[in-house]
C-alpha cells in the first residue's frame, strides 16, 4: 500500500481513537440514548440524499443497523455515561475481533485456524484480567455494557460478512461506496427507537430541554462522532478496503486503543493500573494473532497442503 494511503489509514485510526473522548465529553451533557439518536440523525442528513442505497434487501440493511449502529452505540454510550473511562473503553471494545471469530464459527460454520484459537484464548484471558483488576472508579455494569457493545459489533460483522459472501457467490462486485452506503442507510433503524426510549427513560421534559438547550460540548461531540468518525472515517476506510487486501488494511485498527488511551491520558489524565495495562497487552496480542497481524511460526520445511 502506498505511503499516502497508509497515512490515510493512520488518520482514520486517530479519528476513531479520539472518538471515545468525544463521546465521553458529550454524554456528560446529554442522556446517552438521546445522544445516540441525535448522532445518527446527523449521520443520515444530508448523506442519505447523496449516497445510493446498498444493493442488499431492506431487511438485511435494517438488521445490520440494529447491531452495528443501534446496539453497539446505545450500549457504548450508556457504559460511558455510567463511568466507563474513554481510554479503557477503546481497549475493551477491541474484543469485537475475538468475538467475531467465535460468532462466525457458530453462525457461518467458519472453522477457526489454530492461531485464531490461540488468539481468542489470549484475548479472553486478557479481558478477564482487565475486568477483575479494573480500577475501583470503573463500575462493573459499565464494563459489562462495553463488552456487550463489542458483542453487538461482532454480530454486525458476521452479518455483513454473510452478505458479502452472498454477493461474491452471485458474481457481483460491490462499488467503493458500498460500505459507506450501508453505514448511512442502516442508520435509519436508530433515531426513532432511540428517541422513543429516551422519552421513556428520561422523560419528555429532559429530552425537550436537551434538544432546546444544546451545550457546545454536545454539539461538537455530535459533529465529530457523526461526520468525522462515521462518514469520513468509514468513507476512507471502505475505500481502502475496496482497493487493497483486508490483511493489509485491517491491522491498522490496532492503533485505535493506542490513540484512545493516549488521548485520554493527555486530556483527562487517565492512566491504566497494572492489571488494566497487563490484561490490555494480552487482549491486543490476542487480537493481533486472531486478525493475522502476527503470523503463526511454522516448522522448517513445512508447506501447506493445497489439495
Amino acid at each position: 500500500m502506498p505511503l499516502r494511503h497508509s497515512l490515510l489509514a493512520v488518520l482514520v485510526m486517530i479519528i476513531w481513537g479520539a472518538n471515545f473522548l468525544a463521546i465521553d465529553l458529550g454524554v456528560g451533557d446529554v442522556p446517552p440514548v438521546l445522544f445516540v439518536a441525535i448522532r445518527f440523525v446527523v449521520v443520515l442528513v444530508p448523506a442519505i440524499f447523496l449516497v445510493p442505497r446498498p444493493a442488499a434487501g431492506w431487511k438485511d440493511v435494517l438488521v445490520v443497523g440494529l447491531f452495528l449502529s443501534l446496539g453497539q452505540f446505545a450500549l457504548l454510550y450508556t457504559a460511558m455515561w455510567l463511568g466507563m473511562p474513554p481510554g479503557l473503553a477503546s481497549l475493551v471494545l477491541q474484543a469485537q475481533v475475538v468475538l467475531t471469530v467465535l460468532f462466525a464459527t457458530v453462525a457461518l460454520r467458519e472453522r477457526p485456524t489454530t492461531p485464531q484459537l490461540v488468539g481468542v484464548l489470549l484475548g479472553a484471558v486478557g479481558l478477564v484480567i482487565v475486568g477483575i483488576g479494573r480500577s475501583a472508579a470503573t463500575p462493573g455494569l459499565a464494563f459489562l455494557l462495553t463488552i456487550a457493545a463489542a458483542a453487538s459489533w461482532a454480530t454486525g460483522n458476521v452479518i455483513v460478512r454473510r452478505l458479502g459472501s452472498a454477493t461474491q457467490a452471485a458474481g457481483t462486485r460491490q462499488s467503493p461506496l458500498a460500505g459507506l452506503s450501508m453505514t448511512v442507510w442502516s442508520a435509519l433503524v436508530v433515531p426513532v427507537p432511540m428517541f422513543a426510549l429516551a422519552l421513556v427513560l428520561d422523560g419528555p421534559a429532559a429530552v425537550g430541554y436537551s434538544l432546546t438547550h444544546p451545550t457546545w460540548a454536545a454539539v461538537l461531540s455530535t459533529l465529530y462522532t457523526a461526520w468525522l468518525a462515521s462518514l469520513v472515517g468509514y468513507g476512507v476506510w471502505n475505500t481502502l478496503l475496496d482497493r487493497y487486501r483486508a490483511s493489509a488494511v485491517v491491522p491498522f485498527t490496532m492503533l485505535v486503543p493506542v490513540v484512545g488511551m493516549t488521548v485520554a491520558w493527555l486530556v483527562q489524565g487517565e492512566v491504566p493500573n497494572g492489571a488494566e495495562a497487563g490484561g490490555g497487552v494480552l487482549l491486543l496480542l490476542g487480537v493481533a494473532i486472531t486478525s493475522g497481524l502476527l503470523r503463526w511460526p511454522r516448522r522448517p520445511g513445512y508447506s501447506p497442503r493445497t489439495s
